[in-house]
């Protein structure tokens, strides 16, 4: 986790980090539902070179490491199950792969919401069943979580694109009980931390801080969605409003 997001927007957002605002039109590109084993572009919000203002681009989600050189070995890495779409805050910095884009290049992932399985074991012979939840922010129709990019060249076509990775860090009380199995959730941070993210020259114990920071509870939502989301055109519509066990 975190595996699918999506954005929810009609019209063109803006995004405020302290007394920063950029219109970015690029969200409105974006859609409700997005799938990183898709392998496809998402926007990320990154600091200028001289940290006085924001960028935002499209890049890759997938942080691909250094030492993965042509889209062949790339391939093979994902077919052995190593996707790379998520980074763990505990191990941001003794990553061999991810300690030096945990330096220097801290991003945000703007998103309107994601999709986690509520899972149980199976009761009588049955299979273990699971169901899907969408989960947002409470009143807040982009909200912005930590990531680390880093850049990527393919040796062999020369190609240079940025790929990302969202942080994730342990499941407040509510992701705990919907992400039951490793609970865990994507750091999802308020404008002051995410600020400090993007323009701060942090020390190892400040990013430790800030990547593991966990979202109170009573700030989130969630809500059960059809089983078959991943088919709808709009998956939104699919809330069911109600959850089916109860959360809190």
């Amino acid at each position: 986790m975190c595996s699918y997001i999506g954005v929810k927007v009609s019209k063109l957002e803006f995004i405020k980090l302290k007394q920063l605002e950029k219109k970015i039109g690029v969200i409105a590109t974006l859609k409700t539902l997005q799938s990183g084993f898709e392998y496809a572009d998402w926007a990320i919000i990154k600091a200028n070179q001289a940290k006085t203002d924001i960028e935002i681009e499209l890049a890759h989600w997938e942080f691909i490491p250094t030492w993965v050189k042509t889209e062949t070995a790339l391939n093979a890495a994902r077919k052995q199950g190593i996707p790379w779409l998520n980074a763990t805050a505990e191990k941001l910095l003794s990553s061999k792969m991810f300690s030096n884009a945990a330096r220097q290049g801290r991003c945000l992932i703007p998103m309107s919401h994601f999709y986690e399985w509520r899972h149980f074991k199976h009761v009588g012979g049955k299979k273990p069943v699971t169901y899907p939840y969408i989960i947002s922010v409470k009143n807040v129709e982009v909200f912005y979580v930590a990531g680390i990019y880093q850049p990527y060249i393919n040796s062999e076509t020369g190609e240079l694109k940025n790929g990302f990775a969202i942080i994730t860090t342990a499941a407040n009380e509510l992701m705990a009980q919907i992400h039951n199995t490793k609970k865990r959730m994507p750091t999802i941070l308020p404008e002051d931390l995410a600020h400090a993210w993007l323009f701060n020259t942090l020390n190892e114990k400040e990013i430790f801080e800030i990547a593991s920071f966990k979202i109170p509870t009573t700030t989130m939502q969630a809500y059960t969605i059809s089983k078959n989301f991943r088919n709808l055109d709009n998956p939104i519509a699919a809330f069911l409003y109600e959850d089916l066990l109860p959360l809190f």
